[in-house]
């Protein structure tokens, strides 16, 4: 399974509902991811950016999409980035793998 980085910037309005209801959402997405075959991980916050940021592992990036389409749809979310995350020790197989290919830049 593939780790991703999920980053969301909140709506204006989202702040608002927490201001009114605070509760660890951590815990309300996670039964959303593991309907779809995912694992919530972390969540995170960035009040300076009105970001949130979502550590999820799934088998795929569309069961990732569902669950996306759900907070988009909401309005709770204005924009989302989904950002796979490579372990450190896998980039070494691909910078490995990516050398042998000898690419030449365009004009070279």
């Amino acid at each position: 399974m593939t780790k991703y980085l999920i980053e969301e910037t909140l709506a204006s309005q989202t702040f608002a509902d927490m201001l009114q209801n605070p509760e660890d959402r951590v815990e309300v997405l996670k039964p959303l991811f593991e309907a779809v075959g995912c694992k919530l991980e972390q969540g995170y916050a960035s009040g300076i950016e009105n970001k949130a940021y979502l550590i999820v592992e799934s088998p795929d990036l569309n069961s990732v999409y569902t669950v996306g389409a759900n907070f988009l749809a909401s309005g709770a979310a204005l924009s989302i980035k989904y950002i796979p995350l490579i372990a450190l020790p896998e980039v070494v197989g691909i910078c490995k793998k990516a050398a042998s290919l000898g690419y030449r830049p365009p004009g070279r």
